[in-house]
């Protein structure tokens, strides 16, 4: 007797409700990742400091981030996952209003890293709830779903951005936070599930003395050294390379739970698409990171119109996003992510060609080609992780997950703002614009190795 295949489950109103509700909180998270991009001038100008000073404004942001993320495992553990959500989208809403009351770029620089400790828990709870409540059978369908104004929001950001600088201030930039982020607390408080702490769960202290310093060092110092070679810079990046090895040490060898499992990565599904999402989020962060500059130092436009010239990407992710599921299940994770990283390297290729005068029409498509691989590329790679993987695991495993993408995206924008700086002082500016996109076309590039190293299918 031959049996039928069975049609794939459906997500459910109740599912695809509690991602809503979840999904509100982080894309704010998300969003401002990259909304100082096109402000940095404006800031320059009514804080009264130098523009690398003001680049700190993006950078103590990630930073936070790196340094924070570790920690989301442990407190969905120890307290749960809607009281971890309900606490970080409140340090986050307090760290936005305050960003938008400072006076100076120092304080703006604190604000912003105590706005990004909010919201460096907000993406890894998400995921571990989704991950929960779907089950491996429909986390690569849902996630696909959620995808959506995850990926766009880092692209209308800076379209927000330059908006409410243009009209209403800087400081909107960040009250605009403020409204969305208090009714998705309330929808939080009715709708999330509250979850099974486990009593008696310990935090690994010594792997947090030793991993969050240690992610900010590295990058911190890969920063001061390209930016002028200040020798401290190299004691920065050994500093953290030492710390880093430390952490490795004593969480593989440590009898207690640690911090971070790092033993997934003895799992090979799980460290391909760990790789993979790691060079997705840098070639995500660092190509948003140069596109608003070159539309505003190189072609003279406004921060409004510099974000204007990003929806193309956003028109891409938009079309693709609702359909990774179901492309997903016809062609097989593989063949879909390798073809989307093809897609982001095909539209990196034109903006490494720059000069006076580009051809504005094949710019935009090149943005529209870009999109399109960048939403059939980040939600399935990071997907395939969850299949290898037991349920217990789920929390541990979407933190190692997020510190790749956040890492990557942070490490990519900062070498890509090295190249720029130096390039912009030594060639003109459609000559250094296009070698820092060439150096984004290499890092777009490495991420095809795991991407044909992922699994075929996802069931």
């Amino acid at each position: 007797m031959v049996s039928t295949p069975t049609a794939p489950r459906r997500l459910d109103p109740a599912l695809l409700k509690l991602a809503g509700v979840v999904v509100l909180g982080a894309l704010m998270s998300s969003l401002d990742t990259t909304v100082v991009n096109v402000g940095v001038d404006t800031l320059a100008q009514q804080l009264h400091a130098s523009l690398p000073a003001v680049q700190w404004v993006s950078t103590s942001y990630l930073l936070a981030l790196a340094v924070v993320i570790p920690l989301s495992g442990w407190a969905v553990d120890r307290w749960g996952a809607k009281r971890v959500w309900m606490g970080a989208l409140t340090l986050f809403l307090v760290g936005s209003a305050l960003c938008g009351l400072a006076v100076n770029i120092g304080e703006l620089i604190a604000f912003r890293a105590l706005q990004g400790l909010g919201g460096g828990l907000l993406m890894p709870v998400l995921q571990t709830i989704l991950a929960r409540a779907a089950g491996p059978a429909l986390i690569g369908r849902l996630m696909s779903v959620v995808t959506l104004p995850v990926m766009l929001s880092p692209v209308f950001g800076p379209v927000l951005a330059g908006l409410l600088i243009d009209t209403l201030g800087w400081q909107w930039i960040f009250y605009v936070n403020v409204p969305i982020g208090v009714v998705a607390l309330a929808l939080a408080a009715l709708r999330l599930p509250a979850g099974e702490p486990k009593a008696g769960e310990r935090l690994d202290w010594v792997s947090m003395v030793l991993l969050s310093p240690g992610l900010a060092a590295l990058v911190y110092g890969l920063i001061v050294v390209g930016d002028g070679g200040d020798p401290l810079g190299l004691a920065w990046l050994a500093g953290g390379l030492v710390l880093t090895g430390l952490f490795c040490r004593h969480v593989l060898t440590t009898k207690h739970k640690p911090l971070l499992d790092l033993r997934l990565f003895g799992t090979r599904g799980f460290s391909v698409s760990a790789v993979g999402t790691f060079l997705l989020g840098a070639g995500l962060f660092g190509a948003m990171f140069v596109i608003p500059l070159y539309y505003q130092l190189g072609q003279g436009q406004t921060a409004l119109q510099a974000g204007l010239m990003l929806l193309p990407q956003g028109v891409g992710v938009a079309l693709v996003s609702p359909f990774t599921g179901r492309l997903t299940d016809r062609f097989g994770v593989r063949t879909l992510v390798a073809v989307g990283v093809l897609a982001i390297v095909a539209g990196t290729i034109p903006f490494t060609m720059l000069g006076a005068h580009p051809d504005t029409a094949l710019l935009v498509g090149a943005l529209v080609v870009r999109g399109l691989g960048l939403g059939a590329t980040m939600m399935p790679t990071m997907a395939a992780a969850y299949l290898v993987v037991g349920k217990e695991s789920v929390p541990r495993a979407a933190t190692l997950l997020t510190i790749c993408q956040r890492v990557g995206g942070s490490l990519a924008t900062a070498v890509l703002a090295v190249v720029l700086h130096s390039r912009l002082a030594a060639a003109p500016a459609p000559v250094a614009f296009s070698e820092t996109f060439l150096c984004a076309l290499v890092i777009a590039l490495f991420a095809l190795a795991p991407a044909l190293m992922l699994p075929r299918k996802t069931s």
